[in-house]
C-alpha cells in the first residue's frame, strides 16, 4: 500500500514524485515509456517554470537564452530587445529525463516502461492495473499529459474541439552557426497563419523547432498548414512532423475525486493564448503531492484533497482564466488587434513586462481592452471626419 502512486513521468509526475519523496511519504511513480523519450514541443521553459524548480539547470541542459521576441501579423513585424531573460530553450527529450532523475535522488520507486491500464477507487484506497502488475494507494496522481484516458476517471469525458487546440512540430537540422546568425538569442511568433494560435520558430543547439497551434475546430487540414508554415520561412524539403492536441486553460474543469487528482494538461493547466503548459505542469505536480503528504502525514480529513482545487486556483488559476479572456479578444478579431498591438511599442512591451514576468495577466487584460475601445472609438471618429470633407 503506498501513499500515493503517480501516473506519468512528464514534467508535472516527475515534480510530483520529487516534492512527494522530499516530504517522506511511500510514492511509485509509473511511466509506459522509457526515458530518456522523444517528446513533440517548442521546449522553452518561462521566467515562472524555472521558479517553480527547487534547483538550478545545469549549462548542458540550456540550448538558448532568450532576450528577444520577433512578432509577425502577416505584412507587420516588430522585435523586442529585453534586458532580461524571457525563456530558456531545452531540448524536451533532456529535460524530461533531468526531472526524473531529480525525482529519483528522493529515493521514490520508479518504473519505467510500465502502462497503467486503469485505476479504481475502492474503500479506503485506489487500486491501479498495469500492463504488469497490480497496486494498491491511499491516493493517485494522474498526469500523464493531455492523450490519456484515465483522467475520465475523475470527470466526464466531452469531445469538445472548441475546448483543445492541435499543435505540430518538426525538428529540422541546421549547423549551429547558421541558427545563432539567424535567430540570435530570439524566437520567432507569428499570428495570423493559423486559425485561433499562431506559428513558431525556436532555435535549439544543432536543430529548429518549427510548429504551427491553432484551435482544433478550426484546423481543418493541419497538415496543408504546416507545410505552407514551413516553405513561407525558407525550409524546404521532407521533414517529419508531429502533432499532439494541447487542453485550452482557464475552463472550469473537475480535478480531484475523493482519492484521485488530475495535474498538468490532464487537468487542463495551459496558458491559453501562448499554449504554455510546462510551468503549471511542475507546479500543478508539486501542489498535488504536498495536499496528500499534508493528509497522510498529519492525519487531516479525506475532504482536505478538495484544497488542491484551491491552492490551484489561487496560484495559477485566475491566471489560466485571463489568458483565455486575452485568446478571445486578440484571435476573435484579428486584424484589428495584432495590427493595432505590432504598431504600438507599449502593448507588445506591457505583455512581456507585465504576463511573462510579473504575472499579471489579469491587469493586463482590462488595460488592453481599454486600449482596444479607445483605438476602435478613435477610428470612428477618423471615419466621420473622412465622410464630412
Amino acid at each position: 500500500m503506498y501513499d500515493l502512486i503517480v501516473v506519468g513521468g512528464g514534467p508535472s509526475g516527475a515534480s510530483a514524485g520529487r516534492a512527494a519523496g522530499k516530504a517522506g511519504i511511500s510514492t511509485l511513480l509509473l511511466e509506459k515509456e522509457n526515458f530518456p523519450r522523444y517528446k513533440p514541443c517548442g521546449g522553452a521553459l518561462s521566467p515562472y517554470a524555472l521558479s517553480c524548480l527547487d534547483f538550478k539547470l545545469p549549462e548542458y541542459l540550456i540550448e538558448r537564452d532568450i532576450s528577444k521576441v520577433r512578432i509577425h501579423f502577416r505584412e507587420l513585424y516588430t522585435e523586442r530587445q529585453k534586458d532580461y531573460r524571457l525563456a530558456l530553450i531545452v531540448s524536451r527529450k533532456a529535460f524530461d529525463n533531468f526531472l526524473l532523475d531529480k525525482a529519483r535522488e528522493t529515493g521514490i520507486d520508479i518504473h519505467l516502461g510500465e502502462k497503467v491500464l486503469d485505476c479504481k477507487e475502492r474503500e479506503g484506497y485506489v487500486e491501479v492495473k498495469t500492463s504488469q502488475n497490480t497496486y494498491l494507494a491511499k491516493f493517485v496522481l494522474i498526469a500523464e499529459g493531455s492523450k490519456g484516458l484515465l483522467k475520465y476517471n475523475v470527470r466526464q469525458q466531452r469531445d469538445r474541439r472548441t475546448e483543445y487546440d492541435l499543435a505540430l512540430v518538426s525538428e529540422i537540422p541546421e549547423e549551429d552557426e547558421i541558427i545563432r546568425n539567424r535567430f540570435p538569442g530570439v524566437i520567432d511568433i507569428h499570428f495570423g497563419v493559423v486559425p485561433g494560435g499562431y506559428g513558431w520558430i525556436f532555435p535549439h543547439a544543432g536543430y529548429y523547432s518549427v510548429g504551427v497551434v491553432g484551435t482544433a475546430e478550426h484546423l481543418k487540414y493541419p497538415k496543408m498548414v504546416m507545410q505552407d508554415f514551413l516553405q513561407a520561412n525558407g525550409f524546404s524539403g521532407e521533414f517529419q512532423i508531429r502533432s499532439h492536441i494541447i487542453p485550452v486553460g482557464g475552463i472550469k474543469r473537475k480535478t480531484v475525486s475523493s482519492r484521485i487528482l488530475l495535474s498538468g494538461d490532464a487537468a487542463g493547466f495551459v496558458d491559453a493564448f501562448i499554449g504554455e503548459g510546462i510551468a503549471y505542469a511542475i507546479r500543478s505536480g508539486q501542489l498535488a503531492a504536498e495536499i496528500v503528504a499534508g493528509i497522510v502525514l498529519y492525519n487531516r480529513k479525506l475532504s482536505d484533497l478538495k484544497g488542491y482545487e484551491t491552492r490551484c486556483s489561487q496560484e495559477f488559476g485566475n491566471f489560466l482564466v485571463s489568458s483565455l479572456k486575452l485568446e478571445k479578444v486578440m484571435h476573435r478579431f484579428p486584424e484589428v488587434s495584432f495590427k493595432l498591438a505590432l504598431s504600438r511599442e507599449e502593448i507588445l512591451d506591457k505583455y512581456l513586462d507585465e504576463v511573462v514576468i510579473n504575472r499579471s495577466h489579469k491587469d493586463y487584460v482590462r488595460w488592453l481592452l481599454l486600449n482596444f475601445s479607445r483605438a476602435e472609438s478613435a477610428s470612428k471618429i477618423r471615419s466621420i471626419k473622412e465622410k464630412n470633407q
